[in-house]
């Protein structure tokens, strides 16, 4: 893709339309925890996973405007898992792409109750919007299975269970991390992609390809995180840089080494393009996706 920057930027700027028309405004009661939901929701994101959803859409033959609102649900659920993820009892980050987390301005408490509305949200504004959008009513049910699986105690919640339990354990395996944010991190990019192609028409099959892809993108994308909490300052992530190594956290670049983990980061994408070359063309936006997050720099 010649213009990537430009094509992240649109689609940037059609996710936010989309978000800011559905989500309730702060004007309206109860004031506080609609200021709290937009307040994440909003705190300068790069949207890259309803991106996906997009890009997966119209990669398996669909339109991107029957998948913006479903693309739209996933970000209002990912935004809620950072809510939470943030909280003093889970990771205790005060900061988060260069802001006060959402517990730290409006409370622990608020920010529960600000996660758990954009987790409901996010339902409803799937089955909402695709409703309208004329997609055959059991395909919105299946999107909505799996968002609800991917944060499930199979998916994301599970993940960050395991992920907890290993911060006091010596001696955590690669397949013990893998596992981990397979579930806690890749899940919902899975998802991301998958609810695309579901809803540009993909046959189980395609469906099952593009899962691969993001299964890989989304471990990529961990191992990326990973390098850049050891490489990154805390004003280019807009979160404590070095946070994992002060805490003796196990991470990719613990185990593998830098080396390792860069080497890591290239093989999972290379898997991931494989996925998605017999696509073609249509492919190209996913292809250039998964490079940006590899290569990513913040």
């Amino acid at each position: 893709m010649s213009d990537l920057k430009a094509y992240l930027k649109s689609q940037q700027s059609l996710i936010d339309d989309s978000l800011n028309a559905f989500l309730p405004r702060t004007t309206e009661r109860p004031r506080t925890i609609h200021q709290a939901m937009r307040y994440s929701v909003f705190a300068g994101g790069k949207r890259l996973r309803p991106i996906l959803t997009l890009a997966a859409a119209e990669a398996c033959g669909g339109e991107a405007e029957n998948a913006l609102r479903p693309a739209c649900a996933v970000e209002i659920m990912h935004t809620y898992s950072l809510v939470h993820d943030d909280l003093p009892s889970m990771d205790d980050d005060d900061l988060r792409r260069g802001s006060p987390t959402n517990h730290v301005v409006f409370g622990d408490d608020v920010a529960i109750l600000a996660g758990d509305a954009l987790l409901s949200t996010s339902f409803e504004h799937c089955a909402d919007g695709s409703t309208k959008a004329g997609v055959d009513p059991k395909t919105i049910v299946e999107c909505i299975r799996r968002l609800g699986e991917a944060v499930g105690a199979v998916g994301l919640a599970g993940g960050q269970v395991m992920d907890l339990e290993c911060e006091a354990k010596q001696g955590v395996t690669l397949d013990e991390l893998t596992w981990i944010h397979t579930h806690k991190t890749a899940k919902l990019l899975e998802v991301s992609v998958a609810t695309g192609a579901l809803l540009g028409g993909a046959n189980p099959r395609d469906v099952k390809q593009c899962e691969t892809f993001a299964n890989d993108i989304g471990i990529a994308f961990q191992v990326a995180d990973d390098i850049l909490d050891v490489t990154a300052t805390s004003e280019a992530l807009g979160k404590t840089a070095g946070k994992d190594l002060d805490a003796d956290k196990t991470t990719y670049p613990k185990l593998m080494g830098l080396d390792g983990a860069r080497a890591e980061a290239e093989r999972l994408y290379q898997e991931a393009i494989d996925s998605v070359v017999p696509y073609g063309e249509a492919a190209i936006p996913l292809i250039a996706i998964a490079k940006y997050i590899v290569e990513r720099k913040s």
